[in-house]
């Protein structure tokens, strides 16, 4: 098993100081932040979906086996809540393979107020080729049915496996990998995970994935660098465990309060 482990995003003003150095150029963080961690999750796409040149960029200022997952633009999801899904899928494809072999799943994130659309559901996945590694992330409960989870079967795309205090998701296995977004604990300082939850995930994964599977798991629990020290801790307790996570930067690199 292979568990990238990453956070969602890198650029944070609050991180300067605290794990960028003092008068690092913005153009030159990510450069740093892939030599630390080899994997991240790139959620400005979500806001803004990059041109193609600029993906390119980020694969040339990234190690050879960096990976970038890429949420999806909120144009789909959130604008046009995934109807007529053909145009959109095509131009995030299209910019999106700028990263090349550093690409990583695409996430689909769905608005709270979207209930249940199979139908729509249906139509987004099937304009993803078979081969790009797809996650659906649910935030309505309506979404959590039998049908729902045979077409992520049937498409080998991913329940996204979200964790807000506890895990917000049925923890389904859709397919031979997985994809794991933390987004607040009951830790301290206020939204960081305490040992004994990122614990309990290493259990979880360890239990339902085999030895051979892909797990990506990114903070975004990014306040007061909680995603950093939370992936810190958490792949060093995932290689307690026997598994194998991708590399993280040692804690004495994080300047917290």
């Amino acid at each position: 098993m292979t568990l990238y482990i990453g956070t969602s995003g890198w650029q944070y003003d609050h991180w300067k100081e605290l794990f960028y150095p003092r008068g690092l150029p913005l153009t030159d963080e990510l450069a740093f932040y892939a030599e630390r961690f080899q994997t991240v999750e790139s959620n400005n796409a979500f806001y803004r979906l990059p041109e193609r040149r600029t993906f390119e960029t980020w694969a040339k200022r990234t190690p050879d086996d960096f990976v970038m997952a890429v949420k999806v633009s909120r144009f789909l999801t959130h604008i046009k809540r995934l109807k007529d899904p053909a145009e959109p899928v095509e131009r995030f494809i299209a910019r999106a393979a700028g990263l090349g072999p550093k690409s990583g799943p695409a996430l689909l994130q769905l608005p709270p107020q979207l209930q249940l659309d199979i139908g729509r559901l249906r139509e987004t996945l099937e304009q993803f080729p078979r081969d790009r590694r797809i996650a659906v992330e649910f935030r309505h409960d309506s979404w959590w049915t039998d049908d729902v989870r045979r077409l992520l079967e049937k498409h080998g795309a991913a329940l996204c496996l979200a964790d807000r205090y506890r895990p917000v998701a049925p923890l389904w296995v859709t397919t031979e990998w997985t994809y794991l977004r933390f987004h607040s604990g009951r830790g301290q300082p206020h939204g960081c995970y305490g040992r004994e939850a990122l614990e309990t995930w290493v259990s979880r994964i360890a239990e339902r994935w085999s030895p051979d599977a892909d797990v990506f798991a990114y903070f975004n629990n990014d306040r007061r660098g909680c995603a950093l020290r939370d992936a810190i801790t958490f792949a060093n307790l995932a290689a307690d465990s026997g598994l194998r996570p991708t590399r993280v930067p040692p804690p004495t690199d994080l300047h917290l309060d």
